[in-house]
């Protein structure tokens, strides 16, 4: 009979150590289960998405200052008219996330919109803060 190599070993002990580590901090980038994914990047600005099934525009604060944005809400606890779960996988309460963007954003012209989930937050850039195509003249 051939031992396993992991079994009993100081790498099945480093192994599970990974896999814990890895599994914490999945939880500490993920916060109440608020996922956020930029979509579009572009000269112009940003798209971003934040997937956020079970939240109300109402419950939802959204902030914007020069080049950071923060994303604030809260996720009822429970459906209205619902008894009890069987099993529940999303989590529910306050959550929130700030993070920085490359640029600074034009705070009058951000638009956000909530469908199905789906917050889509359009943010553009000052027009002082783009880029600017410089042209050469050749002298004479």
């Amino acid at each position: 009979m051939i031992p396993s190599m992991f079994y009993g070993s100081p790498f099945h002990e480093l192994r599970r150590l990974q896999e814990e580590m890895d599994r914490l901090t999945r939880s500490a980038t993920t916060p109440q289960g608020f996922l956020v994914k930029c979509d579009d990047a572009h000269r112009d600005g940003i798209v971003i998405t934040a997937e956020l099934p079970g939240v109300n525009e109402d419950d939802l604060d959204i902030t914007v200052h020069r080049d950071t944005i923060t994303l604030r809400g809260q996720r009822q606890d429970q459906p209205e008219g619902a008894q009890g779960y069987h099993s529940r996988e999303r989590r529910s309460g306050v959550f929130g996330r700030t993070f920085s963007l490359p640029f600074n954003v034009d705070p009058d012209r951000v638009e956000a919109t909530l469908r199905d989930g789906i917050l889509t937050l359009t943010l553009h850039r000052p027009e002082q803060d783009k880029p600017k195509q410089i042209r050469v003249n050749a002298g004479a």
